[in-house]
């Protein structure tokens, strides 16, 4: 079912600003607005059934950090498959939705807060702004950051970071191909998601949402069966196009 703009859930720690074509997700919560079950909740809902005039969700926040991680709930071992299974669901989502995401990070990011600006479709920081896994520092292996971290940074810098806990800087997460764009402060960050989410809403979602779609198809395949596939999206694209 289709959430509609008057019932975006109503989350301690996240809200929501609508402004045409664009739905911003605020993330305000204690402790470097670490992620709650809650919140995780929430954003997954909006992004797996958004509303329908909306195409490009802004993730923000508010505060001096982005998104430091999340909070760690689970009490007992039989708690904990629940509680990754919506940490999972959040990250699917992000994968899965028809909207394009754009995170604004204007301050640090450590382990699930890195995801969540990595895994949207574009991504823009301050070049003061640090990101990290510090989990090595707490004896776990961040198992959910290295369920996508390889494909996108390659295996050896996959496990530097993680293995390491050591925080990259905004030019180096730009290298390393978790950030679009740094900027020198924040009101060029703002500039610059606007200027990039302005890009965007002039084209069609739908074309956005085949684009999305392609890529994630491409990940598992072949060249070759990547190039049948985007064949076949090719005459399916222009057929619907020259109706």
């Amino acid at each position: 079912m289709t959430i509609s703009l008057a019932d975006l859930p109503v989350t301690d720690g996240l809200s929501f600003q609508h402004d045409g074509a664009v739905l911003t997700a605020v993330l305000d919560a204690p402790d470097g607005n670490l992620m709650t079950m809650a919140m995780c909740d929430a954003l997954a809902a909006v992004l797996a059934d958004p509303p329908a005039e909306v195409h490009v969700l802004v993730l923000s926040a508010a505060g001096e950090h982005f998104c430091l991680g999340r909070e760690r709930t689970a009490a007992t071992p039989d708690d904990l498959p629940v509680e990754v299974q919506r940490l999972i669901a959040l990250n699917e989502a992000l994968a899965a939705t028809r909207l394009v995401t754009v995170a604004r990070v204007h301050g640090d990011a450590a382990g699930f807060g890195v995801g969540l600006a990595a895994l949207c479709d574009v991504a823009v920081a301050t070049r003061t702004a640090r990101l990290n896994f510090p989990e090595v520092r707490i004896d776990l292996a961040p198992a959910l950051v290295l369920a996508w971290l390889p494909a996108m940074v390659g295996r050896r810098e996959a496990f530097w970071l993680t293995a390491t806990g050591e925080p990259v800087s905004g030019d180096e997460a730009v290298r390393l191909g978790l950030l679009n764009e740094v900027t020198d402060d924040v009101a060029a960050l703002d500039e610059a998601v606007g200027r990039r989410v302005q890009s965007l809403v002039r084209a069609q979602p739908r074309v956005h949402t085949e684009i999305r779609k392609m890529l994630r198809s491409v990940e598992s395949l072949t060249p070759g069966q990547a190039y049948e596939l985007a064949a076949d999206r090719l005459v399916l694209g222009s057929m619907r196009r020259s109706r």
